[in-house]
């Protein structure tokens, strides 16, 4: 399984456009949901920092 930051669909980083990119979802679906889980206590921004510094850029 190979995630990636996506150089195509990004806002900020990346990070949820290589997810949907890779698992071949709706990165505008993704979006949202991560939006609601920000807008909880926390979660969805800790893990997009995390999954903003460890996933890589794809290779062209």
């Amino acid at each position: 399984m190979n995630l990636y930051r996506s150089k195509n669909h990004r806002i900020i980083a990346g990070v949820l456009g290589g997810i949907a990119e890779r698992f071949g979802w709706n990165v505008t679906l993704l979006r949202f949901i991560w939006i609601l889980l920000t807008i909880t206590p926390l979660p969805g921004l800790i893990i997009y920092l995390v999954l903003w510094l460890i996933l890589p850029e794809k290779d062209d």
